[in-house]
């Protein structure tokens, strides 16, 4: 059984690939706040992605990597900086270091994020990042097209819109994915053996969808769920904003935003009530 190193392991999206890869593979969990309770063939090692000793040690040994490990709103330089460019620096060096040859990078929808909702872009789109947060997207992926013709790394890029259970708005329509629509697309990146550097689309099936998603397709990916069941529901309690950018780019309130509440600090203070 395979070992694969995922970071990020506290957050959400890092919950939901535990669920769905549990006994597929030997799940080696990062993060730098404690994760919950460890299923059978999970081991949970702290580090902060932005310390370079701490990401080549817990990364020694892994068969593969999936760094799903970011500051994954728009924040403050800083923040940014420190977890999304250094970080993922770290990442892709001790990947490298320690001879990890498959890499899983979570890059983000708003990478496109300026691109027009009515436009339908397959993965030769030219980044058009909405915010800090997609520039550091921008970024990684420029840095795994580096570390696989360089280097060697085999890369899969997953250009992420938003993993819920179920979509929660009509943005969301377009970009939702679901948790083990994510699996399959993770499972792709580790385990096919054509990839050297590739993007797909991390969204499921969904009719309303911003992209092609055609070399996901060329690589097997068979989406098993669509948003449209669940568009008579959104659409009937939808209220548009009144920021026109909002309304017309594929990255909603990214476009107009300078800071937004972070998921990961609300998650580690409800799990220390």
């Amino acid at each position: 059984m395979k070992t694969l190193l995922l970071t990020g392991a506290a957050g959400e999206v890092g919950e939901h690939l535990r669920r769905e890869l549990a006994g597929r593979y030997s799940l080696r969990l990062t993060d730098v706040r404690p994760v919950g309770p460890l299923s059978k063939g999970e081991r949970f090692r702290k580090a902060d992605l932005g310390r370079w000793a701490e990401v080549l040690r817990v990364s020694k040994g892994a068969d593969a990597l999936v760094h799903m490990g970011a500051y994954s709103v728009e924040g403050n330089w800083e923040q940014i900086l420190q977890a999304n460019i250094v970080g993922c620096y770290n990442v892709f060096e001790a990947a490298r270091r320690n001879g990890v040859k498959r890499v899983v990078f979570a890059s983000s929808s708003h990478v496109l994020g300026f691109h027009a909702r009515k436009s339908v872009l397959d993965h030769h789109a030219e980044p058009r990042p909405d915010s800090r947060y997609g520039v550091s997207k921008v970024f990684g992926e420029a840095l795994a097209r580096l570390y696989a013709d360089k280097y060697g790394l085999e890369v899969c890029c997953l250009r992420i819109g938003t993993v819920q259970p179920v979509p929660t708005d009509k943005r969301r329509l377009s970009l939702w994915l679901s948790p083990r629509d994510l699996a399959q697309l993770v499972t792709i990146g580790v385990e096919h053996p054509a990839i050297r550097f590739e993007i797909l689309y991390g969204v499921s099936g969904n009719k309303r969808s911003f992209y092609d998603n055609a070399n996901a397709t060329r690589l097997g990916y068979r989406p098993q769920d669509n948003s449209e069941r669940y568009a008579k529901a959104v659409l009937a309690r939808e209220k548009p904003s009144p920021e026109p950018r909002v309304e017309q780019y594929q990255g909603g309130i990214f476009t107009v935003a300078e800071q937004l509440p972070n998921p990961a600090a609300a998650r580690s203070k409800s799990r220390r009530r």
